[in-house]
């Protein structure tokens, strides 16, 4: 049950950020931001989680994030089906119908509501109990979090530039397809990335390219869009399968199969999709050129289109 109790955010004293509406308006959205625990709303100087917590001792929990526009969820049906599948993947019991009216309160109390563009994180903990590996035993409310915050980006110049990624071996659990909070091999990727100066890693199995650490990966292979298959390899991408959709609707043929290396060092175009990402066109993978160097036509096509669907303006998206 939610408690229907706001709690206001303290207008003094604390620090905020800018973030650009329509028309050039600013609006500084705070940093004593305000986040959902358990049924009630809170500041998050005041959200407090047990030490036993099994998300914090084992990483035992699930997540979903949502992008939102001018403080609207995009796609939240699908969003909220996946953190029900990833639920029953872990066997924690939890009913997601309280979770629309979760993800818009969180928006209009964080003063996200004519802010372009944003995002809301929930996470869904095994709850509170004595270290074991095991479930505990008897029933264990789950721990419920969540937040919301802006999400700035760059100009679209920036994203005309392109961006780049490097290859990692991929030593993640075999059901990447599961949300779930424990992402150290993610982590660590991630931060290869961030070593050798970049944006992306994306994750090989077996010589085969799949996705990145928090977004999925398309390649334009002798004009074909093609993406890995929805296997538990991979997450199934919510913006992953709009973006598929969007492209047949345009129609650019699509196909999703595995994609070797070699076959992405010689792609015409590479671009990743995801709910932060959007999508993001990379132009050098492990120090080499996608095609000519430069952001293709069908990036720059589906990118444009999916400005347009989610109506959010003329930006580009966030790196």
């Amino acid at each position: 049950m939610i408690v229907d109790r706001f709690v206001r955010r303290r207008a003094s004293g604390v620090d905020g950020v800018q973030v650009n509406l329509d028309g050039g308006r600013k609006r500084e959205v705070k940093n004593e931001s305000i986040v959902y625990l358990n049924g009630e709303f809170v500041p998050k100087s005041e959200a407090m989680i047990p030490v036993e917590d099994r998300g914090f001792l084992f990483g035992d929990g699930v997540y979903e994030a949502t992008p939102a526009y001018h403080g609207e969820p995009f796609l939240l049906d699908r969003h909220l089906a996946r953190l029900s599948r990833s639920l029953e993947g872990l066997r924690i019991g939890y009913d997601v119908a309280a979770m629309p009216e979760i993800h818009r309160r969180l928006l209009a109390e964080n003063g996200l509501d004519d802010v372009p563009f944003s995002f809301v994180y929930v996470q869904v903990s095994r709850g509170v109990a004595p270290r074991g590996h095991a479930f505990p035993s008897g029933a264990v409310p789950p721990t419920v979090y969540g937040f919301a915050n802006p999400i700035v980006r760059p100009p679209r110049s920036r994203w005309e530039e392109g961006f780049a990624a490097v290859t990692y071996p991929d030593r993640r659990w075999g059901r990447a397809d599961i949300k779930v909070i424990s992402l150290v091999a993610n982590v660590l990727a991630q931060q290869t990335a961030v070593d050798a100066g970049v944006e992306d890693a994306i994750f090989v199995r077996d010589g085969m390219a799949l996705e990145g650490t928090n977004n999925n990966l398309f390649a334009v292979l002798d004009g074909t869009v093609t993406t890995s298959p929805a296997s538990n390899y991979i997450l199934h991408g919510i913006t992953r399968g709009f973006v598929l959709e969007r492209a047949r609707a345009l129609g650019f043929p699509v196909e999703e199969r595995a994609i070797p290396v070699e076959e992405l060092r010689a792609a015409e175009e590479v671009f990743f999709t995801g709910t932060s990402t959007e999508i993001r066109p990379t132009v050098r993978v492990d120090g080499h050129p996608v095609g000519n160097g430069r952001v293709g036509p069908v990036t720059r096509r589906l990118f444009d289109d999916y400005v347009k669907m989610t109506g959010s303006g003329g930006d580009a998206p966030a790196a």
